[in-house]
């Protein structure tokens, strides 16, 4: 009610300053300023006096916004407004103490391998080759070995106010391991991989934030233990990494993501120094706050975790499919389904692959033998011979009605693996497919039953705008890529548009601006329109309460600011 009065109260101010005039026996008090002795020779600066000399637009302009901040202060004074000052910027180490905190991390990391200043390396760290979004090289790169090491880097960097950019893969695409402007040290967790225990009779085990979750599993199958680690992102990505960013993968249909019960604790290294482990290796608790989850898609803004005990789960056979459709929307609808059906729990993945990507495949000749160029779906589906017999016949048929032309399963293991690794190396097979080129890979997601509608007009936006593009998707819960290509900087700024709109179409149906690769620095700005801002409130001051000096990947997951537009809007 107050907002929509203070808009009355706008458009009465605005109205009488376009339509009347102003009389001598009741001057405004900013004309009587202007008309005084004292200012005459200044009159037609004032927006109230006759003797303005901008045009009448102008004039108009000017008035309204000042009366709108008038207005606005009063309103604030009275009633209280929302509290949209961004927080004060923190002070970050001079130049001199900087150097002091390189010196230190020197002295108690002497070997030479353990940190390094080389340009080279510190612009490599600070950027990464798939990410158009701003970057800075890092000040430092220090390699620690175990959770010792990296409390003393916090102490270090918390003595000397040098912010902490955890490292791990370099596998994500959001700007996450982009240094900061003022000087930063990178922490390259990689080297802190081990496998440390595994606990077969419980399926746990507990690794090293730096281990990589393919290396996980190959170590697994390699000591004839039938059990794997389900979360399947990108390949290179590290569990760090995955628990930074939320991730899932092409599993997540069956197996859900990072924030299902994957990781059933973590240690981390809290901004101050302190090291803590958020529960017990107990399959299920009761205790207290989730802390394992308040770290996941935190993005290393509240800490630094260091070890994690990994819930696995067991190795059950599988069999490949393949299935094409006349159109994406025949594809998707189809899944929808399928995973209605009481054969949906054996179904592990589906994947979409649109018709570019099928031709991006065949072009970069990473395949022996080229795939038909059609919107096609690819499958995993799990279980006995039974099971899977049973499930592939009702997928069939509902493929079928959907307007399949073609299912087929893979004839051989080997023939499987490639179809699938095809899927995995998307991004590689469509930078291949255009020698030159660039890609903006960026990611969206939203209820399954939307999903038709969103790939839908997605790919109408892109063939209008005219950007080159291959789309992939975990279309079993709703989440799909967009890979766009481009050559130079007008065709980027096209394509930056596009990933903005399909930013906002995907909230705009209920869904998220990320379903898996984070927020970063490239999706910041959607926060406020995807939770509302009393929900970045309280991420920020969960943040300013565990990380009051702001050392931890400050500019990521950014929660300093709530944006003013969203109230006078609503």
């Amino acid at each position: 009610m107050l907002r929509s009065a203070y808009r009355r109260s706008f458009q009465v101010a605005h109205l009488t300053a376009r339509n009347s005039r102003p009389q001598p026996q009741h001057l405004h008090p900013f004309q009587a300023f202007s008309t005084s002795t004292k200012a005459q020779s200044l009159s037609h600066l004032s927006p109230w006096s006759s003797q303005f000399t901008g045009s009448k637009g102008t004039q108009v302009f000017i008035q309204s916004a000042i009366y709108t901040l008038l207005l606005f202060g009063a309103f604030g004074a009275i009633y209280g407004l929302p509290d949209l000052r961004p927080a004060s910027a923190p002070r970050y180490a001079s130049f001199e103490e900087l150097n002091s905190a390189i010196s230190e991390l020197r002295r108690v990391f002497p070997d030479p391998n353990a940190v390094t200043t080389n340009p080279n390396s510190l612009q490599t760290y600070g950027s990464s080759e798939n990410s158009y979004h701003p970057t800075s090289p890092h000040s430092v790169v220090v390699r620690p070995k175990s959770t010792e090491d990296v409390v003393a880097v916090v102490n270090i960097a918390r003595k000397y106010r040098v912010p902490i950019v955890p490292y791990g893969g370099a596998t994500s695409l959001e700007g996450h391991f982009s240094g900061i402007s003022s000087g930063s040290i990178c922490l390259d967790m990689s080297g802190m991989d081990k496998i440390l225990h595994i606990n077969e009779a419980d399926s746990d085990l507990i690794c090293q934030a730096g281990a990589r979750w393919e290396d996980i599993n190959q170590h697994l199958k390699s000591l004839g233990i039938p059990l794997f680690f389900p979360l399947d992102p990108g390949p290179g990505a590290t569990i760090g990494g995955m628990i930074g960013t939320g991730c899932s993968g092409t599993n997540a249909v069956r197996y859900g993501t990072a924030r299902s019960e994957w990781f059933l604790n973590l240690t981390a290294v809290l901004p101050n120094g302190e090291v803590i482990k958020t529960r017990s290796r107990a399959r299920k608790s009761a205790a207290g706050f989730d802390l394992t989850k308040l770290f996941i898609g935190a993005e290393g803004t509240l800490g630094v975790v260091t070890e994690v005990t990994l819930r696995l789960t067991p190795v059950i056979p599988t069999k490949v499919a393949m299935a094409q459709f006349p159109s994406v929307n025949h594809a998707v609808s189809a899944v929808q389904d399928i995973l209605r059906t009481p054969h949906g729990p054996n179904i592990q993945c589906i994947e979409l692959l649109d018709d570019h990507m099928m031709s991006a495949i065949n072009n970069a000749g990473l395949v022996d033998h080229p795939y038909p160029v059609q919107d096609t779906l690819f499958f995993k589906i799990q279980g006995d011979a039974a099971a899977v017999t049973a499930t592939s016949k009702a997928v069939q048929s509902i493929v079928k009605k959907h307007g399949s032309s073609r299912f087929e399963f893979a004839s051989t293991d080997q023939e499987a693996e490639d179809l699938w690794q095809n899927r995995k190396y998307a991004l590689m097979s469509t930078l291949a497919s255009a020698p030159g080129s660039h890609c903006w890979t960026t990611d969206v997601c939203v209820p399954v039953s939307r999903l038709p509608e969103l790939v839908y007009e997605t790919k109408e936006d892109l063939a209008q705008s005219g950007v080159r593009s291959t789309i992939v998707g975990h279309v079993g819960d709703g989440n799909f890529h967009a890979l766009l290509l481009f050559d130079g900087d007008k065709e980027l700024e096209r394509v930056s548009q596009a990933v903005h709109r399909l930013a906002h179409r995907a909230i705009g149906l209920d869904g998220t601006c990320t379903g898996e690769h984070g927020v970063g620095v490239g999706k910041k700005e959607y926060l406020v329109s995807e939770l509302g801002e009393s929900t970045v409130r309280l991420m920020k001051t969960i943040k300013q309460s565990v990380d009051p000096l702001n050392i931890m990947n400050p500019g990521k997951v950014d929660l300093f600011y709530i944006q003013i537009c969203s109230f006078l809007l609503t």
